[in-house]
């Protein structure tokens, strides 16, 4: 019988390449180039009207989200943001606050809520989901770091330095090591529709950090072009998300680009970006 290959996280080491670091104000031009991605954005496939939570990363706030929240408004979807207002990092506030947002959309709505975090928002995407798993339909991550080594964060010094001054003056370590974060410091996944957008060009958080291991029945990696600041203004990005999330509730697949998106998709990111849907005998 074929079987799925395990999913596995991209075997990049150490920190991001300094030149990603560097270039990272592309995210600019990336931004100025998206009303040229309108041909691939019209092809995406309609939303079922289901809610979606979208959460901004670290030093972001709502506004970061508008194009996110146009784009699959117009979908389709019931958009919501999280209402924290700027993700300063971890506070106590996001243990209770954002799991009872997913619970009261749940209930209003009487349909399960998708998550999508851009950075850290992704990892309080799966925060959030992890004692809310009946009321969560799927959860997507962009350039979010959702896996942590032993020896901790490889992003760049000056990153580090700014989650130091900003949230917690032990860095990121401190939160990793909070009872609730166990989850993702022992790999240890959950059963809900994953999917992880990273990019090689990522000059914040590193690949193998921005990628999980998993079972393919729930899990994917999928490899994206662009820079991590330009991640939720980028075409192809917001198309995958809506070829995602366009996945029927109990029917999820892995993904498979079809039409404009595959072309587009496999003329950018490469010849291998899905860490998921290969089979072995």
């Amino acid at each position: 019988m074929p079987r799925r290959r395990t999913v596995v996280r991209h075997a990049h080491t150490g920190k991001p390449h300094a030149l990603n670091s560097i270039l990272e104000p592309r995210a600019l031009l990336e931004m100025a180039l998206l009303p040229a991605s309108l041909p691939l954005l019209m092809q995406a496939p309609q939303g079922d009207g289901h809610p979606v939570l979208l959460l901004p990363g670290f030093m972001a706030d709502e506004k970061s989200l508008i194009a996110l929240k146009l784009f699959l408004q117009r979908k389709g979807y019931e958009v919501h943001t999280w209402g924290l207002g700027r993700n300063l990092g971890f506070r106590s506030k996001h243990a209770s606050a954002l799991p009872q947002k997913i619970r009261y959309l749940h209930h209003v709505t009487g349909r399960k809520v998708s998550l999508v975090g851009w950075s850290l928002g992704g990892v309080f995407s799966l925060y959030g989901a992890e004692s809310t798993l009946e009321c969560v339909r799927s959860i997507i991550t962009l350039g979010s770091p959702v896996s942590v080594d032993a020896a901790g964060s490889q992003s760049p010094p000056a990153v580090k330095a700014l989650y130091r001054l900003i949230s917690h003056r032990l860095g990121a370590a401190a939160h990793v090591m909070q009872p609730r974060a166990k989850t993702l410091r022992e790999q240890r996944r959950l059963l809900v529709p994953t999917s992880c957008l990273y990019s090689l060009g990522d000059g914040v958080v590193p690949p193998q950090e921005a990628t999980i291991d998993g079972d393919p029945a729930f899990h994917e990696n999928i490899q994206v072009p662009g820079s991590h600041l330009g991640l939720g203004f980028n075409g192809i990005v917001l198309a995958i998300v809506a070829d995602r999330l366009a996945q029927p509730e109990g029917a999820w697949q892995p993904f498979q680009p079809q039409g404009l998106l595959k072309r587009v998709w496999h003329m950018t990111a490469g010849p291998v970006q899905v860490d998921a849907a290969s089979r072995v005998a």
